[in-house]
């Protein structure tokens, strides 16, 4: 993928979070490793104002050139990409299911096999720390080991994939499954898989939307 087509792919997944109401104003920000650190979008950006031109190519430790600032997480995204060297892009957004429970500070239990999906028998939620802070960077590295998402304490979810494609379906899954884990709780306490019951999902998941291979 070419410089250019990365850039627009990661305005249109931007739009589209903010379109669909994953993400509103410039609370959202999407980044996409390179070879030199990642691609990130700008400190303030909002659907309306963001460009291709307007994406920021800073390295890990926070350098940058132009004029144009990376976004107050990038700290978050660059602990990411040096925790997990597989991935390829990371999301963060203020899903409002996602805020919700983290406001609680309540991690999404398995009240569905589909949070196998993000690698354990839970998605946790980390303590809190200030946004685009040192220490909110180290907890959400922390939370996310052997796991593709979290929740941010009395802020947000964050997820990351091998490509941004799989990162924005994370994101997507991620808010659908917290909206309908607020459904159950509304009904009273949701009935959890067992440990036995999630590791055959695991297990099933392991060969999940493979297509055998020409012959």
């Amino acid at each position: 993928m070419t410089d250019a087509v990365l850039r627009l792919a990661i305005v249109e997944q931007y739009c589209a979070l903010v379109r669909d109401g994953l993400t509103a104003g410039s609370a959202g920000n999407i980044s996409v490793r390179t070879p030199e650190g990642m691609l990130i979008t700008p400190t303030g950006a909002t659907a309306d104002d963001l460009a291709p031109d307007r994406l920021v190519a800073t390295s890990l430790d926070g350098t940058f050139d132009g004029d144009m600032r990376p976004s107050s997480e990038w700290q978050m995204h660059a602990a990411i990409y040096r925790a997990v060297p597989g991935a390829g892009a990371v999301v963060h957004t203020h899903a409002d299911a996602c805020v919700a429970l983290s406001c609680q500070r309540r991690p999404i239990p398995a009240f569905h096999y589909m949070i196998a999906g993000f690698g354990g028998d839970d998605v946790p939620c980390t303590g809190y720390a200030p946004f685009g802070s040192v220490e909110l960077a180290e907890l959400a590295a922390a939370a996310l080991a052997g796991r593709s998402a979290c929740l941010l304490a009395n802020h947000g979810m964050i997820a990351h994939g091998p490509d941004l494609a799989r990162a924005i379906a994370a994101t997507r899954r991620l808010e659908t499954l917290a909206r309908q884990y607020l459904l159950a709780l509304a009904a009273g306490p949701p009935v959890l898989l067992d440990n036995q019951q999630m590791a055959e999902v695991r297990r099933r998941y392991a060969g999940y939307g493979q297509q055998l291979a020409a012959r």
